[in-house]
């Protein structure tokens, strides 16, 4: 609203760019879901259009016209990973002193039901569940790892080495193990365009050898955290099994339904508003799914394919950039981008506070950084 009442202070031209042009063509065919003939309920549709579509159109734009300086890209990520490590060192209270009264309501009315497995706690920290704070900090270990691999300050990269470390923990505490593929995503996307042979090398020869110790070994089981991370390669596991039949049994349904069930029709919103309807009796248990199930293959397969060009015009951008110390803090904002946006297949994360707010936010500064390479203001993180 103060953007709109002060509209002469801004350029609004900076808006005109592919990312937020997408964002819109996303924004208006989740507004034409609300005539889905699958009849989804009116209530239903506002409650999950926000976080779907609307979030993003609010966002991205909002970022192009506030923060276009480097300088301000410097303070986003301090603050991120400052909120973040704040998310840890929280995990590390919940672990080891217990939750706070306000957790432990949340727990007592339901939440323990998939937050207390075998009498261990999934560490949630501030989050609203332990999958959305252990794929957090899985991304994060990326942003704070390119940031201390950058040619900052040797300080600043020691602390960044010790927080990366955190965030480990506060991973493994989460019990998530959809997070696992965050990382190994993002840790893709880092080395390969870091353009650096070395680097290139060494960290896939790491990245390998230890999921081999994972897949191959029993090294650690003895950790609850690194035994319920190494079942994330069994294919016999109970809940792998069971989110796979729901998706054949959604694959079934879809058939007939190209344009999905509307949204709001699945999952928690489903639940409540549209009880009535044969989707909200499905779990969704990801992102990925829980779209396909509400825009139908059409919706879905438009939205794989913008948000797979929107990462690769991000890589091209990346590739192109001459600054060093710029080059790095993109790659950082990228890694933890596509982590996230592939960890979404196993859980829903994207969609979620905070990681909708970074991820919109992220992809817009990597949108910028061509003009950032141009002109660079005092860096904070120089």
């Amino acid at each position: 609203m103060a953007v709109i009442i002060l509209n002469n202070e801004f350029d609004w031209k900076r808006i005109n760019n592919v990312l937020t042009k997408l964002m819109f063509v996303w924004f208006i065919i989740s507004v034409v879901e609300i005539i889905n003939p699958a009849g989804a309920s009116i209530r239903g549709w506002v409650q999950e259009v926000r976080s779907t579509a609307l979030f993003p159109i609010l966002i991205i734009p909002l970022v192009f016209l506030l923060f276009d300086s480097e300088h301000k890209l410097n303070l986003f990520l301090g603050l991120i990973i400052s909120l973040s490590f704040l998310a840890t060192l929280n995990g590390i209270k919940q672990e080891h002193i217990g939750p706070s009264a306000g957790e432990q309501r949340f727990l007592d009315m339901g939440g323990a039901v998939t937050h207390v497995l075998w009498g261990k706690l999934r560490v949630f920290s501030f989050y609203n569940d332990a999958g959305q704070f252990g794929a957090s900090q899985a991304s994060f270990i990326l942003v704070a790892l390119m940031i201390a691999l950058g040619p900052f300050r040797t300080w600043i990269r020691i602390l960044m080495v010790l927080i990366s470390g955190a965030f480990v923990y506060g991973m493994l505490i989460s019990g998530t193990r959809g997070a696992l593929f965050a990382l190994v995503v993002g840790a893709f996307f880092a080395i390969f365009l870091t353009r650096n042979i070395k680097i290139l090398v060494l960290g896939a020869i790491a990245a390998l050898m230890c999921l081999f110790v994972l897949k191959y070994t029993t090294i650690g089981n003895g950790n609850y955290a690194i035994y319920r991370m190494r079942t994330v390669f069994d294919p016999k596991e109970a809940s792998l099994n069971v989110r796979l039949e729901n998706q054949h049994i959604l694959a079934e349904y879809l058939k007939s339904h190209p344009f999905g069930g509307g949204l709001g029709v699945i999952g928690a919103w489903g639940k409540e508003y549209n009880r009535d309807k044969f989707l909200s009796t499905i779990e969704p248990d990801s992102y990925w799914v829980k779209l396909w199930a509400m825009y139908g293959i059409v919706g879905f397969t438009f939205w794989f394919c913008m948000m797979m060009f929107i990462l690769g015009k991000c890589c091209g951008i990346i590739w192109k950039i001459r600054n060093i110390k710029l080059r790095y803090k993109a790659i950082a904002l990228l890694s933890s981008t596509a982590g996230i946006f592939f960890c979404s297949y196993g859980n829903e994360v994207m969609n979620a506070m905070p990681s909708a707010i970074v991820v919109a936010m992220s992809l817009a500064f990597i949108f910028m950084c061509p003009e950032f390479d141009q002109s660079h203001d005092t860096p904070v993180l120089n």
